[in-house]
């Protein structure tokens, strides 16, 4: 069944791609055939990244910027699949928030992947594939997180908007809901002795996720083994938001 999963011919970009999730992803795409563009901000760390990498390209450009956007999509050409990994996370209180912090966020997390799929989706012919990371806060929340708990709730709601709008041309629009990754942005957590016992107890697999764990997931929304999928947010938690 190694046809369903072959991307060969295909054309992908995976927006915060410079480390942790949105490379893995990346280099996973690169793995199964496709040519990938990694985007970051900076091209030279992008080229430290990928060197090595067969398939993969780079596209330095600010997500949150929409000339920024237009113009770096007017350079790829068509475009098979878009994963919109890009994110910024502000933990705080409810009242320690200034409206334009909340403004910014919102505009990272939310507004930027609605412009990247709106103009992606227009380069994209039947068969193309959108796949947007939002998180397990999508769904659930806790104390100190609101505003990136709206935003990524936000995200999975956009999710099924586009499905059902892009559905009649053929694209399909999913997400990935992530867990407790121990990502270099994470690392401070991850050598939390408290954060390790916490999950533990709160996860089905007890520990964290490693980054390359999230690839599975990608791949399959974007090949030919989930082209009747649209509209759905896969979880990949070690199961956090199942246990109880």
């Amino acid at each position: 069944m190694s046809h369903l999963f072959d991307l060969t011919g295909k054309t992908a970009l995976v927006t915060g791609a410079t480390r942790g999730l949105g490379f893995e992803m990346g280099k996973a795409l690169c793995e199964a055939g496709c040519e990938v563009f990694f985007n970051g901000r900076s091209k030279d760390v992008l080229m430290e990244k990928t060197e090595g990498i067969p398939n993969s390209h780079v596209v330095a450009f600010d997500v949150s910027n929409p000339k920024h956007v237009e113009l770096a999509l007017g350079q790829l050409g068509p475009l098979d699949i878009l994963v919109n990994n890009v994110g910024a996370r502000d933990r705080r209180n409810l009242d320690e928030f200034a409206l334009e912090d909340v403004h910014n966020l919102i505009n990272s997390n939310l507004i930027a992947p609605f412009e990247l799929a709106r103009r992606s989706a227009a380069m994209m012919g039947e068969g193309g594939r959108i796949i947007n990371i939002t998180s397990i806060a999508g769904d659930i929340a806790r104390s100190g997180d609101a505003v990136y708990t709206t935003t990524k709730a936000g995200l999975s709601g956009l999710t099924r908007a586009l499905a059902a709008e892009l559905g009649p041309r053929g694209i399909t629009v999913n997400a990935i809901a992530p867990g407790y990754f121990a990502t270099e942005a994470n690392q401070a957590m991850v050598n939390d002795e408290n954060v390790l016992n916490f999950l533990a107890n709160r996860t089905s697999l007890k520990r964290w996720g490693h980054p390359e764990e999230i690839a599975g997931a990608c791949i399959f929304l974007a090949s030919p083994a989930s082209s009747y999928i649209t509209g759905q947010i896969i979880t990949v938690d070690g199961g956090f938001s199942a246990h109880f």
